[in-house]
């Protein structure tokens, strides 16, 4: 399945702009505003002036939020987000409550704190992430992410991503029962997204630290409904009907 443009003209806007560059810039504009985010229950907000606006929405990081002040924007960075432009790109400083700057520790014990399989979905959007692909919410498909090849204005998703890793009791009654990989695919299916599996090998590492992420190995799985005509002989039949 390849790539499902949004309109006329929609792939030569994504090519002559790709993910890297835009991302490349984001992270410049962070580290000389010196911008910091503020831990807000799940989710980390960032004020932000016009061009940092500009260059989330293009990045697709974060969504943003009216609020009734004027003249300041902010941004809500879901976790994976605000940990991958702390920890991996270095160009966000968070806050606390305490209005003290977490180091990436403390920002790890947090999250793991408020999202039990942090460690994984981190990896599994990282993983993603460093491919260039723009990673969304997928749980309006019952599923962990999405994943567009480009931004979401010039294209459709291609990919419903789920995450696993053996061994993990957080994960492990996923698709582990028939019916529940057969649903999956068939939502997939009709929303033309094809399911991918991304499992985590933890490789004996604890994730105590962030760290591991560095020893977490992934393995990429693509599951989809098999099309009998696409496997079938291009057989014809004569006028007369007899082979």
């Amino acid at each position: 399945m390849g790539p499902r443009w949004k309109g006329k003209g929609a792939e030569a806007k994504a090519l002559a702009d790709p993910m890297s560059k835009i991302v490349s810039q984001l992270q410049s504009s962070l580290i000389q505003t010196e911008a910091h985010g503020l831990l807000s229950g799940c989710n980390v907000l960032v004020a932000v002036d016009v061009e940092l606006t500009d260059l989330l929405n293009r990045a697709c990081f974060g969504r943003p939020i009216v609020t009734a002040e004027k003249d300041k924007q902010w941004f809500q960075l879901s976790m994976e987000e605000a940990f991958y432009l702390c920890y991996s790109l270095k160009c966000l400083r968070i806050v606390g409550e305490e209005h003290c700057t977490k180091n990436n520790e403390d920002l790890w014990q947090y999250m793991k704190s408020k999202k039990a399989v942090f460690p994984y979905s981190y990896k599994a959007f990282l993983h993603l992430r460093l491919k260039n692909w723009v990673v969304r919410s997928g749980l309006q498909y019952g599923v962990d992410f999405v994943a567009y090849r480009h931004h979401p204005a010039f294209v459709h998703s291609e990919y419903a991503v789920l995450f696993l890793s053996e061994g993990d009791d957080n994960l492990s009654g996923r698709l582990r029962v028939w019916s529940d990989l057969h649903c999956t695919v068939r939502l997939c299916g009709s929303v033309a997204k094809t399911l991918l599996i991304l499992n985590i090998n933890r490789n004996g590492h604890d994730a105590s630290s962030p760290s591991c992420l560095e020893q977490y190995t992934i393995e990429e799985r693509t599951i989809a409904r098999w099309n009998p005509e696409q496997c079938r002989e291009d057989q014809k039949i004569p006028e007369n009907g007899i082979k």
